[in-house]
């Protein structure tokens, strides 16, 4: 079994910042690339930023010099730091992560369970 735990997520005004955990728990060999995604009511879920096992990132154009992701891989964790938020940020956000759960086999995506952000305008 393999688990995504996210924490973070909250109410906060526009221009205020948020700052998100994910930690990964189980039966773990490695993991490859983590992410953040959201959904907002009525819209397809969007990536917002991924970081590699060697921590090359990219970002959504729309949260580019805002926000920032990060990871440690000693704690199995990836962090989204997100500054200067606006109302049009508002959404559940999830956590992914592609892992191995055993050497040899092929990496497997894994969800959690999402945490919502509110940006008050």
């Amino acid at each position: 079994q393999v688990q995504l735990v996210e924490s973070g997520g909250g109410l906060v005004q526009a221009g205020g910042s948020l700052r998100l955990s994910c930690a990964a728990s189980g039966t773990i060999f490695s993991i490859n690339a983590m992410g953040w995604y959201r959904q907002a009511p009525g819209e397809q879920r969007e990536l917002v930023a991924g970081i590699t096992s060697d921590a090359a990132t990219n970002y959504a154009d729309s949260v580019k010099g805002r926000f920032t992701i990060s990871r440690d891989n000693a704690k199995n964790t990836v962090y989204l730091q997100m500054n200067s938020l606006k109302p049009e940020d508002t959404a559940v956000y999830y956590c992914n992560a592609l892992i191995k759960r055993r050497l040899g086999t092929l990496p497997t995506a894994y969800w959690g369970q999402g945490t919502q952000v509110t940006v008050s305008s």
